[in-house]
Parts: C-alpha cells; structure tokens; sequence
C-alpha cells in the first residue's frame, strides 16, 4: 500500500514537473523590435534613459594624468608686460630655481582649481616682476594646454608669511620673488603677485 502511494506521488511530481516545463519552453522573451515598440506606445517595461543631471555627474578626467617628477621641465610662463618667456621647472630647490621659475611642489599644477605657486630669484628670472600691472597677463603653456591668469594685486610679505601658500577655491596663479628688489645681500621680505584664471 505504502508502495503504490510513493509511486503514485513520484508520478504526479514528475508530470507537473514536465508541464512547467513545457510551459516554460513556449514562452518568447522580447526582441530588440519589440522593445523599440514598447518605447513608442510608452510601455512601462520599456528601458529607462538616463538623466542628463547624472551623466553630468561622472568625474572628468585630470588635466595631468601623471605628476611630473621634481626636476622636470613643465612647461613655460609668458609674462607679456615685460617680454619674457621662462621656464617653469617642478620644484623650488635651487638646482630647480637656475634653470626657471620653480613649481612649488605641495601647490596644484596650472589651470587646476586652486592656488598654483611660482617661486623665482629676484636676481634673475622675476628681477622686473615689480614692473607688473594690474590686469597684465601670465600665460602659462603646458601639457595641458594654455591658462592665462590676469594679475588681481601685489603685496609685499614677510618671508615667513604662509598666506602665500593657502589654497583657494578657484584657480589662482600666485608668484613670489625675495624683496627688495636692489638690496644686495639680506632679503626679509617677499613680493608677492596674485592672479586668477580667465581663459
């Protein structure tokens, strides 16, 4: 008896089983037309577009994908107002500050958002950068592309003054230099020149 029950149980757990499957097989998952379809009529299966706000949202890629290494020639600054083309070497040590205008390392490089700082001898390449303007321009070339900065001040420091150095929340170029400009020797000062991003 207990037999002939099993069996009948076995029976009916192997049909239903065979009938879902059957049933599964007819069934026809949707093609590339129908849900082009779907996307007409207004069908809620239909696939959902992004939104624009989202896509914007994606981080864009870095204007320097490698840092450059301490030593390295970044690039150049053109100083308009004085007829000047320098280059501008990464780092402010002074094998890096005879051959240029010196990149301070712990400031962003150019065209970033923040306080990109230049650091040059009075001596010899910033020796006229007294002569600057308001509204003068830097350009700056790297290989990132071109920034021109457009000089908003000059101030003159002590040399132990780290405002010089804070960071901003929009992209400044901050250049500075010992001052006086014609005292030999002892140099307690900094002159400083500020300017912002504006193309």
């Amino acid at each position: 008896m207990v037999t002939v029950l099993s069996l009948g149980f076995m029976i009916l757990g192997i049909g239903g089983v065979s009938w879902a499957l059957i049933n599964m097989s007819s069934y026809s998952f949707p093609t590339t037309s129908a849900i082009e379809a779907n996307k007409i009529t207004g069908d809620s299966t239909a696939p959902v577009e992004l939104d624009a706000s989202l896509e914007e949202s994606v981080p864009s890629k870095p204007l320097y994908p490698l840092y450059p290494a301490e030593g390295d020639n970044i690039g150049s600054l053109t100083i308009p107002a004085l007829n000047q083309t320098l280059p501008i070497i990464q780092g402010t040590g002074e094998d890096e500050l005879k051959k240029g205008v010196g990149h301070f390392l712990q400031s962003v490089l150019p065209g970033e958002d923040d306080n990109c700082v230049f650091s040059g001898h009075r001596e010899t390449v910033f020796r006229q950068l007294g002569n600057l303007k308001i509204g003068d321009h830097l350009i700056v070339q790297t290989s990132a592309g071109t920034f021109t900065y457009q000089v908003n001040g000059t101030r003159i420091v002590d040399k132990d003054d780290k405002t010089v150095i804070v960071p901003t929340d929009h992209a400044v170029l901050t250049m500075t230099t010992c001052y006086p400009f014609d005292t030999p020797g002892y140099f307690p000062d900094r002159y400083i020149v500020s300017a912002t991003l504006v193309k």
